[in-house]
C-alpha cells in the first residue's frame, strides 16, 4: 500500500525516528500507525539489549530550578555526534522539565514518570532505536533550600546546583558560587563533611610522598596532617580561595554581601575528563 508523506512525518513527530525508519515501519505495519510505533519501539528495545555492555561516556548535562528545588539531569550516549543532535538535547530538556515539574525522589521515580503516555525510561529506549547507540540517564541529582541556583557550562557537559540558607540571595552572588563549584570541583562544603575514605586517601598519599622525600619517620604524621589541612583549603567549598578574588575565601565572599549567608548544599556533574 502507498505510504503518504503526511503519515511518515506524523510518525516521525511521535517517535523521533528518521524519515526512512518511519517509512519502513509503516510499510511493515501495512499503514497501521499504532503498529508502526510499536515496531520502532521494539527496535529501540533490541538496541538496548544488544548494547547494554557498551560505554556511554558522552551526552548532555542540564540543570534547572523550580522555587526551592534544583536539579541536574544528564542523558548519556556513546558519541559526541549524537550528544550534539538537537533531538537528543530536546529529549534531555524533556527529562529535565519532567524532573523540575514532578520533583521525583530518585532516579527510579524519575524513570517511571509518564510523558505523553510513555515512561521516561521508555522514551530513552525509544531514542536508542533511532540512533543505534546506548543511552541512559547518567545522573539525577537534586537539592532543596530556601534559595537555589542552577548553572550549566557552555557545551552542556558540566552543570552545578547550589542551595543557600536564606531567600532573596543576590543573583550574581549565587551565580558566582555556582561557577566556583564548576571551576574548582570541591569535594565537600566544609572539612567536617569530607568523607573518611577521602581523608584516609589523602593522608596515605601525603605519608608516601614524605617518605619518598626522606623525611624522618617521627615527622610523617605531622606532615600528613599539614597536607590534609592544605587539602581542605583547596577542596572544601567555603574554605576555597574565591576565584574572582583569591585574597578571600568563598565564605568571606558570602559574608561580604550578607554576614549570615552560607551554602547549605551543592551538586556538580560533568562528562569532561578531569
Amino acid at each position: 500500500m502507498a505510504i503518504s508523506m503526511a503519515d511518515i512525518q506524523n510518525l516521525r513527530k511521535r517517535t523521533g525516528a528518521g524519515m526512512m525508519d518511519c517509512k519502513a515501519a509503516l510499510t511493515e505495519a501495512e499503514g497501521d500507525f499504532e503498529k508502526a510505533i510499536e515496531i520502532i519501539r521494539k527496535k529501540g528495545q533490541a538496541f538496548a539489549a544488544k548494547r547494554g555492555d557498551r560505554e556511554a561516556s558522552e551526552g548532555c548535562v542540564l540543570a534547572a530550578t523550580n522555587g526551592d528545588f534544583a536539579t541536574i539531569v544528564a542523558l548519556k550516549c556513546e558519541t559526541d555526534f549524537v550528544a550534539m543532535n538537537a533531538e537528543f538535547v530536546d529529549l534531555t530538556k524533556k527529562i529535565l522539565n519532567t524532573a523540575v515539574a514532578n520533583k521525583p525522589a530518585d532516579l527510579d521515580a524519575l524513570n517511571a514518570i509518564e510523558v505523553d503516555g510513555r515512561s521516561i525510561a521508555d522514551l530513552v529506549t525509544d531514542r536508542m532505536g533511532v540512533t543505534g547507540e546506548k543511552m541512559e540517564i547518567g545522573i539525577y541529582a537534586q537539592i532543596t533550600a530556601p534559595s537555589v541556583i542552577a548553572y550549566v557550562h557552555p557545551g552542556n557537559k558540566l552543570a552545578t546546583i547550589v542551595g543557600f540558607n536564606k531567600t532573596g540571595v543576590d543573583e550574581q552572588v549565587a551565580k558566582d558560587v555556582a561557577m566556583q563549584i564548576a571551576a574548582m570541583n570541591p569535594v565537600a562544603l566544609v572539612a567536617e563533611e569530607v568523607s573518611e575514605e577521602i581523608k584516609e586517601r589523602e593522608m596515605s598519599i601525603a605519608k608516601e610522598k614524605a617518605r619518598e622525600a626522606g623525611k624522618p619517620e617521627n615527622l610523617i604524621d605531622r606532615i600528613a596532617e599539614g597536607a590534609l589541612t592544605k587539602f581542605y583549603k583547596e577542596f572544601t567549598l567555603l574554605q576555597q580561595e574565591f576565584i574572582k578574588n583569591p585574597k578571600q575565601t568563598v565564605a568571606q565572599y558570602l559574608a561580604q554581601h550578607d554576614k549570615d549567608l552560607t551554602v547549605t548544599a551543592f551538586k556538580r556533574f560533568t562528562l569532561n575528563a578531569e
